[in-house]
């Protein structure tokens, strides 16, 4: 993860008032995890759908379905994302200013290859898996099962979207 793009998204301690269970330092410490899973799953979402758009060569439409179902999955993944961070009492990051910093730049995606695209999806899929495992025994730790669930079932998803971009690629 681009940690300077993520600086921003910082979570602010909103003003409700907080009884679960959870201490106020773990919430904290989850929410700012959670934020940057948060901007990892927007700049995987960006780049889905850029691909999508732009892949060309003989394995286009195998990518070009296969990356739209991921753009539509990982979107609405990040209102479940911002909806847990709220849920221990912190704001859902409220500026998207840096979205840009997500995208590739025109002249990257006119000179990469379909391979290029999805070892770039690769790549990003295994840090936020990478993220998203140390976010979930920190959760597990905590007790914190709700964050736990969610964050396991986001890693079956990146784990199956990993599979799926490999085998399209595949000598």
């Amino acid at each position: 993860m681009a940690k300077s793009a993520i600086a921003s998204l910082t979570p602010e301690a909103s003003s409700d008032q907080i009884n679960t269970g959870l201490k106020a330092d773990y919430r904290k410490s989850m929410s700012k995890s959670l934020s940057d899973i948060l901007a990892a799953t927007y700049r995987l979402t960006v780049k889905s759908h850029i691909y999508h758009w732009n892949v060309v060569g003989p394995i286009f439409k195998p990518i070009h379905e296969l990356t739209e179902e991921h753009y539509n999955e990982l979107f609405g993944a990040t209102d479940i994302i911002a909806e847990r961070i709220r849920a221990l009492g912190h704001l859902a990051p409220v500026s998207l200013d840096i979205a840009k910093s997500f995208a590739p730049t025109a002249s990257d995606v006119d000179q990469a290859s379909a391979h290029d695209m999805v070892a770039d999806l690769i790549k990003d899929h295994e840090q936020t898996v990478r993220d998203m495992r140390k976010a979930a025994g920190e959760a597990a730790e905590n007790e914190d099962n709700v964050t736990e669930d969610m964050l396991t079932e986001r890693l079956n998803f990146h784990e199956k979207a990993l599979w799926m971009l490999r085998s399209v690629v595949a000598s």
